[in-house]
């Protein structure tokens, strides 16, 4: 029961940023806006909430004494920071109508390379540590078995994640703004044709999209990387556009997807410590590459049954019929 219980936590440890990334990537798809730069706004918000941290550390505070708080502002910070990096997307798709695909790929390669040139110029090492960081939120070990998934070394990041994921879902398909965001990304024309801005439409879904992509890159160093901040995230950023996908660019979806690739994701981290992995006597490297080769045969799988936006990568021409 123990090791069931360890498996369920660590699952929600890295499904966690996983949905609200694939969530961010809905936003800005369902606008009509391909965001393959969700790796890069990943590294670039937790850069940027790890870099706060450590300022915050390295002088007494209001913040300081109150760890919990300074863990919220960093996640705060972190999304704030890859919202305004996604605007660099925003403004190569929607103003210059340059290839969206070519773009993100483009701020993929540029967070790294901004990451370790700072980390190298101010610190003389490749990576961003933060010390203290503030850990569990909540931590009862007497909870029920149930209980103690969410609540027992629980994470603040766990809980406004899930509270973004909820309210935004419902804001995207229930709200006339989320109504005209999605018909941006399904038929840009008939959109303006009712007095719409489409430009507006993307540019507010590719921002939204940064912003959960900064949320999830620092709630994923934070819980899955002991507060150490790196020029990468492991992949996470293409694993939520594989959630994304794997979901149908639906939330319901999308959460289930989430939840099955953070458990794909925890058993490599955890294949020492449980004995059924054990007693398999597989190297490690076998589990890590178990979710990139889910991701391959989900791909195959759903190539025919893909409820992708119908304008999604199309840049938007008024004159255009």
């Amino acid at each position: 029961m123990d090791n069931l219980l360890l498996i369920l936590q660590k699952t929600l440890i890295y499904a966690i940023p996983l949905l609200i990334v694939a969530l961010g990537g809905c936003f800005a798809e369902r606008s009509g806006i391909i965001n393959l730069a969700l790796e890069g706004e990943m590294i670039f918000g937790a850069f940027i909430g790890a870099l706060c941290v450590r300022m915050f550390q390295g002088a007494d505070g209001y913040l300081l004494a109150h760890p919990q708080l300074m863990f919220l502002v960093a996640l705060l910070i972190s999304g704030i920071s890859g919202a305004i990096f996604s605007l660099l997307l925003s403004f190569a798709s929607v103003k210059l109508k340059a290839d969206q695909t070519i773009a993100g790929t483009a701020l993929n390669l540029l967070a790294p390379a901004i990451f370790v040139t700072i980390c190298l110029a101010f610190f003389n090492q490749e990576k961003l540590v933060m010390l203290d960081i503030p850990k569990y939120a909540i931590k009862n070990s007497e909870l029920p078995f149930i209980l103690a998934i969410f609540f027992d070394k629980a994470y603040l990041s766990t809980f406004v994640c899930i509270a973004l994921f909820v309210v935004l879902s419902i804001w995207l398909y229930k709200s006339k703004v989320g109504m005209h965001l999605r018909a941006c990304g399904e038929h840009p024309q008939a959109a303006n044709s009712v007095g719409i801005n489409v430009f507006k439409m993307r540019y507010l879904g590719t921002t939204i999209s940064g912003f959960l992509a900064g949320v999830g890159g620092y709630a994923f160093i934070a819980a899955s990387a002991a507060g150490t901040a790196e020029s990468s995230v492991g992949g996470m950023g293409f694993l939520a556009l594989a959630i994304m996908i794997f979901g149908n660019w639906n939330p319901v979806g999308i959460a289930l997807g989430a939840l099955l690739f953070g458990f794909l994701k925890c058993v490599g981290p955890l294949s020492g410590q449980i004995d059924f992995f054990k007693n398999l006597g597989l190297p490690i490297y076998f589990y890590n590459i178990i979710p990139y080769l889910i991701v391959i045969i989900v791909l195959i799988i759903s190539r025919k049954k893909s409820g992708c936006p119908k304008a999604e990568g199309q840049p938007y021409d008024k004159g255009q019929r």
